[in-house]
Order: structure tokens, then C-alpha cells, then sequence
């Protein structure tokens, strides 16, 4: 008799983006980096990132954080993105909704008030700030990675579009920014799928015509990312405001504004001088859901003003489950995924004492 093979979810969300953290079912991965575990999944086991995204069990609109015992003794765990474009190395709501499943599962117990601690992310360590109120997780502080203006002002020809301005910004992944005015879109929800075709094109315009390269990480890939940028309103002293919405090649529109999004925005203001250390952005997604970007400092990285900043939203749960994996069932594809199924322990991480 084949052993029943389950993969153990707590599925999340944060500012409407739902990322299924994975907490068991998962053998080990090789690598003696989250980093170089992350590299294996994508090179030889990408099938667990296709299982969680596609039918019969999910949708790409989602994102998967796989949970990995970490591999710094400062961090409480590890995890890895993956999303539909592949495995980026950082994502803000991932991060959110990761840190709440962590205190949630008991991985890092709960503390009232105020609690800080690490996460290993395939960027690096990342300082979780949580929030708690009677035994809820009410708000969680996670860093962004640091930003900058890659390109400014750039124009390019698109198909049925014409000529489009655009900025890049690097924020845990190559970011093209684009007035949302320009393009006619006021952002409001029933726009979604008409930003999704346009921001579609743009970014195929633009990987078609060239490539971004990391001032240290070098070739990271072709452009992922476009951000639509509403106008930006002054709403007290040091604190602004902008409706927003990011997209995901190939053609997801996020249902947050994503922390990467807010980072990158952030980037720009500070590029162009209209935001200073210790000012905040807030970025309103489609939905009315936001994130808090705050811009802490700001050092100059050869020709670029790379920026720090932290990113603060609320995570949710919204299911535990196990999923059974059935290889002989003609939707699911177990080749790239069979290997690193566990049928001999949990794979959970063990809760700090």
C-alpha cells in the first residue's frame, strides 16, 4: 500500500495577497544556505511552487512560503518565496504573513506587547518587529532590503500603447514605475484587469529591449515587477499617501500593494527629494488595503542612493490544512516534486524555549 503523502499549509494573508506558508510534509533540502536551498528547489524540485499555484490546488494569484530550520542560529526559521514568476529572494507581505504563521504555530511564542526577533530569508537575515494584543498578532515590522533608482525617466515604444515613461527601482527585485495617470487609470478595483494587460505589455516591451543588473548581486533575471503609482497626498507632517498597485509577470495583479512595491516607491521619493529619513508612505492597494513604508536612512553605493527602510502591515490566518498528493491523479505532475516529499517525519521546525 502506497503511504499517504500530505503536505501541511497555514494559509495567510496580508493587505489581501494570500501566501500558503508550508509547515511540514517537506523532506530537508541540501544546502547549507536558505539561499542554496532556495537555488535547489528552483533548479530541481520546482514542482512543490507549480503544485501550490496551479489547479486543483491553487491559483498563481497566490504565493508559497516553504518554512526550513535556518541556517544562522539567529534566526528562529527559514523560508522561501516562490510566486508565479519564480523564486524571488525577498517579498515584504511574504515575510508578514511568514513572521504571523511563526508566532501562530508556536514557533516563536507569543509575548505581549512588543517582540523582536529573526527570520532567514534567501536575502539574508531579516529583524522581525511583532506587535501583540491579547494574544494577537495585531502588526508586524519587517525590514525592506535596500533600495535604489536604477534608471530614471526612461521611454520606450509599446505595442498598442505607444510611448511609455518609466522608472526602475531595485527593492528584492528589478521594479519598472509608472504614473498610473499617464496610462489613463485612476486605480480603483474594476481597473484590474485592464492594469494587468497594460503592465503586461509594458514589461514585455521592456524585457524585449533590455536587462538590469544588481550594483553587487549582477544579473538577477529579467524585469519581474511593474508598480502603478497614483498621486501622492501629504496627510500630516511626514506622512504620505498613494493609491498603488503591483504587478506580477506573467499576469497577476498582487491584491496588496506588496512591501517591495512600497520600498521601491520610497526609493523614488527619495531620488527625487521629496521625502526625508523618518518620513512614512502609505500605499493603497485596489482593495483598500495598505502598507507602511518608512524611510529610515539613505547611503550613497557608487552612482546610487540606496535607501533603508522597514515595511509594516497586518497578517491574518485564514486556514490549516493538509493537503494529500495523489501522483497518480492526471492533474498533478509529481516528477520535479516526488523527491522531496516526506513520508517519514513532519519536517516542522522546532519552537524556541
Amino acid at each position: 500500500m502506497k503511504p499517504e503523502l500530505t503536505i501541511q499549509l497555514m494559509d495567510t494573508h496580508a493587505g489581501g495577497d494570500v501566501s500558503r506558508i508550508v509547515t511540514g510534509g517537506i523532506d530537508l533540502l541540501p544546502g547549507d544556505t536558505v539561499r542554496a536551498q532556495m537555488e535547489y528547489l528552483r533548479d530541481d524540485a520546482d514542482g512543490l511552487r507549480r503544485l501550490l499555484l496551479e489547479e486543483p490546488y491553487g491559483v498563481p494569484e497566490m504565493s508559497v512560503d516553504l518554512l526550513v530550520p535556518p541556517t544562522d542560529p539567529r534566526a528562529a526559521a527559514g523560508y522561501i518565496i516562490m510566486e508565479v514568476m519564480g523564486y524571488p529572494i525577498y517579498s515584504g507581505s511574504n515575510t508578514i504573513c511568514t513572521a504571523t504563521a511563526v508566532l501562530e504555530s508556536g514557533i516563536v511564542p507569543k509575548q505581549e506587547g512588543k517582540q523582536n526577533f529573526m527570520l532567514e530569508s534567501p536575502a539574508g537575515l531579516v529583524q522581525i518587529e511583532a506587535t501583540v494584543h491579547d494574544g494577537v498578532v495585531e502588526a508586524v515590522t519587517c525590514e525592506g532590503l535596500p533600495s535604489y533608482i536604477h534608471t530614471y525617466k526612461a521611454s520606450i515604444d509599446v505595442p498598442s500603447l505607444g510611448e511609455v515613461t518609466y522608472s526602475v527601482a531595485y527593492s528584492g527585485g528589478f521594479y519598472a514605475l509608472v504614473d498610473a495617470a499617464s496610462m489613463g487609470f485612476d486605480l480603483t478595483l474594476d481597473e484590474e484587469r485592464k492594469l494587468a494587460e497594460t503592465a503586461h505589455a509594458i514589461v514585455e516591451a521592456i524585457q524585449a529591449e533590455r536587462g538590469f543588473s544588481h550594483y553587487t548581486l549582477g544579473d538577477v533575471g529579467p524585469l519581474p515587477f511593474l508598480h502603478f503609482m497614483g498621486p501622492v497626498e501629504q496627510v500630516a507632517d511626514g506622512y504620505y499617501r498613494s493609491r498603488s498597485a503591483t504587478y506580477v509577470h506573467p499576469g497577476v495583479i498582487c491584491r496588496s500593494t506588496t512591501g517591495t512595491g512600497t520600498s521601491a516607491r520610497l526609493a523614488l521619493m527619495n531620488y527625487e527629494g521629496s521625502i526625508k529619513p523618518g518620513d512614512k508612505l502609505e500605499t493603497i492597494s485596489l482593495r483598500e488595503t495598505g502598507f507602511i513604508g518608512e524611510f529610515t536612512s539613505v547611503e550613497q553605493e557608487g552612482e546610487y542612493q540606496v535607501i533603508k527602510n522597514s515595511i509594516t502591515g497586518k497578517g491574518y490566518v485564514i486556514a490549516r490544512s493538509d493537503i494529500v498528493v495523489n501522483c497518480d491523479d492526471p492533474m498533478v505532475e509529481c516528477g520535479s516534486l516526488h523527491h522531496i516529499l516526506s513520508s517519514r517525519h513532519t519536517g516542522k521546525i522546532t519552537p524556541q524555549s
